[in-house]
């Protein structure tokens, strides 16, 4: 199993403040670095938290309201101008290709860097042999996606049981390791018995959106939950009126579905300390936390 590093590039929401930026996060996780949201600023961000932007390898667009995306012009210039040479994926909901052609159509620059844009139709994202990335439409004025990150399960061999075949060090491991059984000195070594599985994290992180009860269901078993509080709860009319959700309305989502960390984000402008509407989130599910620009969590 491998680390997974989430970096908080940005917290805020419509609004930027002193504190907060518009939203962006950075998950990574061995070569891949995929970058969810990209709202104004975040190529300074990288700067600040000292991030090479190159490194980036994907970019997944929860919805193209303005807060989300105004950054991307300006780090995709930043990565055309530092030779980015890979084919960068952006992927996002339905209408991201067209948005992506006309957004720079507003600049007198050409685009140069190698753009890959997938629109996400259905729940599969993206899959490799490491993880795989599923998307759920959310309840928002506009189509918008949340996203989870899966990593795939592992079997580790149990090198007492094998050992006890006269099994040290072969490549036949490597079947075991794939879940078959094998053959060795006449005898039969069940994958079942010589090895164990090890469960693959997975985050996910839900923004915009009013209170749905599939996205419950959708990060169960999260060992990490990103998840939108706009709004504190003495504002849930506000937040059904503009369809976003609540601390406590986050907490609940985060309690059903049975995650093990919830981490608040996307915080209206009007909340200078998240004091707060952290504790009223942690009134409904105690392991909580605020996100803060610059923010590390590593899994």
């Amino acid at each position: 199993m491998y680390m997974l590093k989430v970096v908080f590039l940005g917290t805020g929401s419509m609004m930027p403040t002193e504190r907060r930026n518009h939203v962006a996060t950075l998950l990574s996780y061995k070569t891949d670095n995929i970058l969810i949201d990209c709202g104004e600023g975040t190529q300074r961000q990288f700067r600040i938290a000292k991030i090479n932007p190159t490194n980036i390898t994907k970019i997944l667009i929860s919805h193209w309201h303005g807060d989300h995306v105004l950054g991307l012009p300006g780090l995709l210039q930043t990565l055309e101008k530092n030779n980015y040479s890979k084919v960068l994926e952006i992927y996002g909901p339905k209408g991201t290709k067209n948005y992506f052609k006309n957004m720079f159509k507003w600049f007198a620059c050409g685009l140069k860097i190698k753009c890959k844009i997938i629109e996400v139709n259905s729940k599969f994202v993206f899959k490799n042999d490491d993880y795989k990335i599923e998307a759920i439409k959310l309840d928002h004025n506009i189509h918008c996606l949340g996203y989870s990150f899966i990593e795939k399960d592992k079997r580790k061999i149990d090198m007492d049981y094998v050992q006890k075949f006269g099994l040290k060090s072969d490549p036949i491991l490597r079947k075991l390791q794939n879940g078959k059984d094998i053959k060795y000195n006449g005898k039969i070594i069940k994958a079942s018995k010589a090895t164990n599985i090890k469960k693959g994290m997975k985050v996910s992180l839900i923004t915009d959106t009013k209170y749905n009860t599939k996205i419950i269901n959708f990060v169960k078993d999260s060992d990490l939950l990103i998840c939108e509080a706009t709004f504190g709860d003495d504002l849930r009319k506000k937040a059904d009126e503009y369809k976003h959700l609540t601390s406590k309305l986050a907490a609940t989502i985060a309690s059903k579905a049975k995650v093990k960390k919830l981490i608040l984000n996307h915080f209206s402008q009007r909340y200078k300390e998240s004091k707060d509407i952290l504790s009223e989130a942690k009134s409904v599910f105690e392991n909580t936390l605020a996100a803060s620009d610059f923010m590390t969590i590593e899994i």
